[in-house]
């Protein structure tokens, strides 16, 4: 448990101020696709969670395939990561009210209202950082699980 605690950490160490985060998912032919999130920091549990609209192609996509990828980009900073894991599609308000930020307005006027908001949460089966060092990418270590 501890070293999953300091994976999370680092993790959230790695992403912490990068605002942006590209989800990709699997559509049901098996094809790939991405877009940007408005990206958050891991919770102790291990979970990224995301606000969207219920009627986009993404959450269409995970409806057939759970299986996503998040990854994480400063080019300035030259910190890159990758996170796999399985997305649930939720609905929970006191969630949306700690994730919500003023600009989500523009594509759910309704606020914490709109019948149309959904979280995606996104529980962390594996991640990988860029290592300078070695000019590779290296596992973080702790939250990588077993197939």
């Amino acid at each position: 448990m501890a070293e999953t605690s300091n994976a999370i950490a680092r993790l959230n160490e790695l992403i912490s101020g990068i605002e942006t985060a590209i989800l990709t998912t699997v559509h049901p032919d098996g094809s790939l696709h991405s877009t940007p999130m408005a990206a958050h920091i891991a919770d102790e549990f291990g979970v990224l969670w995301f606000i969207t609209k219920s009627n986009t192609e993404k959450v269409e996509a995970i409806r057939t395939s759970q299986h996503v990828n998040v990854a994480f980009a400063d080019h300035a900073a030259r910190r890159y990561v990758s996170v796999n894991g399985y997305c649930e599609l939720v609905r929970d308000r006191a969630r949306a009210t700690t994730l919500w930020q003023p600009a989500y307005a523009s594509w759910l006027p309704g606020g914490l209202d709109d019948p149309a908001l959904i979280l995606l949460k996104v529980d962390i089966r594996g991640a990988e950082y860029w290592d300078a060092a070695t000019g590779h990418m290296a596992p973080l270590l702790g939250l990588s699980h077993p197939s």
